[in-house]
């Protein structure tokens, strides 16, 4: 599977929090109802978008999360790096690895093609033209 639920639900929490926020914070609890997503789920996908301010929160009454300012320029592939690490789609096209047989692979141009075919198609959209 090339993208988990873990990228799909960031970007619908991303999506719900941009469309209801109206810059207030909305509790998780709010977003996992309305997305039927279980809140301990959410609380592993939060800090990745937190700490790479995509969105911000605050814990306490009245807390929550909101979409940082400029999100609608967020691009979809740069919340999937954060939340599915690479999308190569062979283990040898990721980052640090090493392959023994690149010389005599025959594949290798395909699977790169393939690659940059998935960056190209999620570099296109973000947050903003989901929103439309």
């Amino acid at each position: 599977m090339l993208v988990s639920t873990r990228g799909r639900y960031a970007i619908r929490v991303i999506l719900d929090l941009t469309k209801n926020s109206n810059g207030n914070y909305i509790p998780m609890k709010d977003v996992a109802e309305r997305q039927g997503i279980s809140l301990k789920y959410l609380e592993k996908i939060l800090p990745i978008l937190t700490k790479n301010k995509i969105i911000e929160g605050v814990h306490g009454k009245g807390g929550g999360y909101k979409p940082c300012k400029n999100i609608k320029n967020c691009k979809i592939i740069d919340i999937l790096r954060l939340t599915e690490g690479d999308l190569a789609p062979v283990a040898c096209l990721k980052k640090g690895s090493v392959c023994e047989r690149k010389a005599l692979c025959r594949t290798l141009a395909m699977w790169k093609d393939f690659y940059n075919i998935i960056n190209d198609f999620f570099s296109k959209y973000t947050i903003g033209d989901l929103i439309k």
